[in-house]
């Protein structure tokens, strides 16, 4: 009989150290993987934003090629003062605008390095995955805002005669 008390003694010491043990590592397993998802997430934005920038940037040198193009003809062919005048305000317009724009695309591009590279040393995973989700969120704030910019601007280009 002495033996099998002390087996349950021993069970009864040692078995909540062992469960405890492997709910230890399962919740260390468990952060992990959050940790892991989390960065893939951050790796995804990142790509993202890089892929949406290079077409902005894109986008950004048409306008800047097709407004070119405009202030070259206007040099070649002879329109009257009055003409002339106006056109020349609305490329200078339109050519502020799309400096404009360019800045705001390069500092948000900072910006948005800043926050990633923030979001990345947070230690609070809950608190990484809500920044990380109000990231994504500015990220197409600040897409679609360029979108209507240069738009607007797009629709400044073809406004002006061409001669």
């Amino acid at each position: 009989m002495r033996p099998v008390v002390m087996i349950f003694v021993v069970i009864f010491f040692f078995a909540p150290a062992a469960f405890l043990s492997a709910a230890d590592q399962t919740t260390e397993i468990q952060q992990e993987q959050t940790k892991v998802r989390q960065q893939e997430q951050l790796n995804e934005a990142v790509r993202r934003e890089q892929l949406e920038q290079f077409k902005r940037d894109q986008q950004l040198n048409q306008a800047q090629q097709q407004l070119d193009q405009v202030k070259q003809q206007t040099t070649t062919q002879p329109l009257p003062q009055s003409q002339q005048q106006q056109q020349q305000q609305q490329i200078n317009q339109t050519q502020q605008q799309l400096d404009q724009l360019k800045n705001e695309q390069g500092i948000n591009r900072v910006q948005t390095e800043l926050e990633i590279n923030r979001i990345q040393r947070e230690q609070n995973l809950p608190r990484q995955d809500m920044q990380l989700r109000q990231l994504q969120m500015e990220q197409q704030i600040n897409q679609l805002q360029d979108q209507q910019r240069k738009f607007q601007i797009q629709q400044d280009l073809n406004r002006i005669p061409k001669p």
